[in-house]
């Protein structure tokens, strides 16, 4: 169980769709509602710890700007602040 994976009502668990160790992660949609959606994560390390980059991308048609803004704000909330403030517990 993840504890900083708390889902909303209209989200469900995303499935590892591809990862190649260390540097990449691919994950499903978080929403049903868009099952297209893809959430990728480059990770790169360095000396002073590790540099994570994700990026959210969907089929056409792209979802409107507000839907865009709101999914980039949840994955937002979900990794840089949910995942991280697990560190160190």
């Amino acid at each position: 169980m993840r504890p900083w994976l708390t889902l909303h009502e209209d989200e469900q668990r995303p499935v590892v769709l591809e990862a190649v160790e260390p540097n990449l992660v691919v994950w499903s949609s978080l929403w049903p509602s868009r099952p297209d959606a893809r959430i990728q994560f480059d990770l790169t390390g360095g000396p002073g710890g590790t540099t994570l980059h994700w990026t959210l991308s969907v089929d056409d048609p792209a979802p409107d700007d507000d839907t865009i803004v709101r999914m980039r704000k949840r994955i937002n909330e979900l990794i840089n602040a949910n995942l991280r403030f697990t560190f160190g517990q």
